[in-house]
């Protein structure tokens, strides 16, 4: 990795990283938790949601487009009824796309520098085994609702390495792409004005880059702070999507959850 691309080799991740791919031209990324034995487990727009539910029709849903059978992993492509996390082999969650790792813990001049939205943090990641936790639990529980600005593929990741969640529910989630994509336009707008007082487009592009910089960082989980930790166990009580029971649900599929890892 470095500062242009966060590109790496198989050989070169671990279980618990968290990984990403571009699609559709790099226009926007597709985040999943590499849980080791080439599996990974990430969130997409469940593909039994009514259609005019109104996910974007160019969201990524992985799971519809999984191929009947695949070689490599006889599980892949297994997930809940109802629920957006699923579980494939690493083959599949890349497509035609290449591998990349998502950096946490990174200084601000690094993070700044970072131009494009959704490569990296300056929060810290949990151990490991914490992380592969939460997603297994996520897997057997779910995400809640996909959505692409405020609950995402990266916002599910982000919160598997961190167990941060966002207070403020009426504001963008955790996701640097989502960050970005909204920067992008507003720095524009509070950077029109200057075009009267800057006769050069340089300068005025020069402002407007900062300005969409700084969005990006102010809006960063790791520098927020309208964010707390929350157990995995009762992320579902935060957000208001299951009943009472949900823990007691995860402690029967805790055996399934180490079967499916270990095949």
């Amino acid at each position: 990795m470095g500062l242009l691309t966060n590109r790496v080799e198989r050989s070169e991740i671990s279980p618990g990283d968290h990984i990403y791919t571009w699609r559709a031209v790099f226009t926007y990324s597709h985040h999943g938790i590499f849980v080791g034995g080439s599996k990974v487990v990430h969130f997409t727009p469940d593909r039994n949601r009514d259609p005019n539910s109104g996910t974007p029709s160019d969201s990524y849903d992985l799971v519809s487009s999984l191929p009947s059978s695949c070689s490599i992993f006889p599980d892949c492509g297994f997930r809940q009824p109802n629920s957006g996390v699923v579980l494939t082999c690493l083959d599949c969650f890349l497509g035609k796309g290449s591998l990349y790792s998502f950096e946490y813990g990174v200084t601000p001049s690094v993070f700044l520098a970072k131009v494009r939205g959704g490569t990296c943090t300056t929060a810290t990641s949990d151990p490991p085994d914490a992380v592969i936790h939460r997603a297994m639990y996520l897997l057997q529980n779910g995400f809640g609702n996909y959505d692409v600005f405020q609950n995402n593929c990266e916002d599910f990741a982000l919160y598997c390495k961190t167990g941060l969640l966002i207070i403020d529910k009426s504001g963008v989630g955790r996701s640097g792409q989502a960050s970005s994509a909204i920067g992008a336009p507003l720095a524009a707008i509070l950077s029109s004005p200057l075009k009267l007082l800057m006769p050069s487009p340089v300068g005025v592009a020069t402002v407007t880059a900062g300005m969409y910089c700084m969005s990006r960082y102010a809006t960063d989980i790791g520098v927020r702070t309208d964010v707390i930790k929350v157990r995995v166990e009762d992320l579902a009580m935060n957000l208001d999507w299951g009943d009472d029971g949900t823990e007691e649900v995860a402690e029967d599929n805790d055996a399934s959850n180490r079967q499916i890892v270990r095949s």
